[in-house]
């Protein structure tokens, strides 16, 4: 899994419009400041960041490399938290698709492609590094809080897209409950929202969209996103 992973990672930023953008969200994803993989790159923190903001030339394989063993060499030092989440693959017949963005997408970017409305007064100015969508009914029937995890995928910096939701007060109740969070929830043409449903995404700070788009849409145009 982890040769794997470290070959997604550079081809990823190998083949990115926007290599210094993919730098940044890998190491976003790894829980790694700019100060700290400078740290155990035997660099100074403006080098990641020139790399990161594009200010200097596309990084080149050697380059990569360093940073992508910088990365790993740090998860190991933490316990390899990082590594274990990502080894998870989902199996629950709950989730109808996932996906991890090459390059992270601004919420409103998702939002203007599903043809989403804001259902919460959360500030909507937040990026997503990738989005799951769920069936909301067997998701609740077939993960349990253990296997909770599973719906983040390789990050929690994503997406939670509910199908087949009526109130929204269920998916939101599970969210509120579980230590992980996601950067945004969107239902797939739910019914009425129930005002917890709402209320909810504010206290958790996590913006609440609605899309009259079915599952099936809602994958079509994520894919072209």
């Amino acid at each position: 899994m982890e040769v794997e992973l470290r070959e997604k990672i550079a081809g990823e930023v190998v083949l990115s419009p926007h290599p210094g953008r993919t730098l940044r969200k890998w190491r976003e994803d790894f829980g790694v400041s700019q100060r700290d993989l400078a740290r155990t790159l035997a660099t100074v923190p403006s080098v990641v960041s020139d790399y990161e903001s594009e200010r200097r030339a596309s990084p080149g394989a050697a380059f990569i490399r360093k940073y992508v063993d910088a990365l790993f060499d740090y998860d190991s030092r933490h316990g390899q938290k990082i590594r274990q989440r990502m080894a998870l693959r989902p199996h629950s017949d709950g989730i109808l698709g996932m996906r991890e963005f090459s390059v992270a997408v601004p919420l409103k970017s998702l939002s203007d492609a599903l043809d989403a409305k804001p259902a919460s007064r959360v500030d909507l100015h937040r990026d997503l590094h990738g989005f799951t969508l769920l069936d909301a009914p067997r998701a609740i029937l077939s993960i349990d809080s253990s296997r909770f995890v599973e719906v983040y995928g390789w990050t929690t910096q994503r997406a939670l897209i509910f199908a087949n939701v009526r109130f929204g007060r269920s998916p939101m109740v599970a969210i509120r409950a579980h230590p992980l969070k996601p950067a945004a929830v969107v239902f797939s043409n739910p019914g009425r929202i129930d005002p917890l449903a709402v209320r909810l995404s504010e206290v958790e700070n996590i913006p609440l969209l609605t899309t009259t788009l079915g599952p099936n849409e809602v994958l079509e145009r994520l894919e072209e996103l």
